[in-house]
């Protein structure tokens, strides 16, 4: 068993982070454009990795926090807008609301 104490549990968990949050959500970005993906996860990875060195592994708070209130946010816009949370059912009515054109193209 190796254990690590610097930096590679911090790199670890966004990898993993990164790997089940396209799996499990990509879906729902189709249409939302590649560079606006790109930055989310630059500045995800910017803010942890760059207090790593002044709070050491505290700095996993903040995915962590991101996550929490972004399900908080979610939640309640979908429940605002009548879309279901997991299924984002009925499809034309969230693809209306992210300003989509259905059916999706691709």
């Amino acid at each position: 068993m190796v254990v690590t104490t610097g930096i590679e549990i911090e790199l670890t968990f966004l990898l993993l982070l990164t790997f089940i949050g396209q799996t499990l959500f990509a879906r729902f970005e189709i249409e939302t454009p590649r560079w606006r993906l790109i930055v989310k996860w630059l500045v995800l990875y910017a803010v942890t990795l760059g207090l790593h060195p002044v709070i050491g592994h505290w700095a996993l708070a903040a995915p962590a926090l991101a996550g929490t209130v972004g399900l908080a946010v979610h939640f309640s816009w979908c429940r605002r807008h009548g879309i279901h949370p997991f299924t984002a059912e009925p499809l034309p009515r969230y693809y209306a609301l992210r300003g989509w054109r259905w059916p999706p193209s691709g």
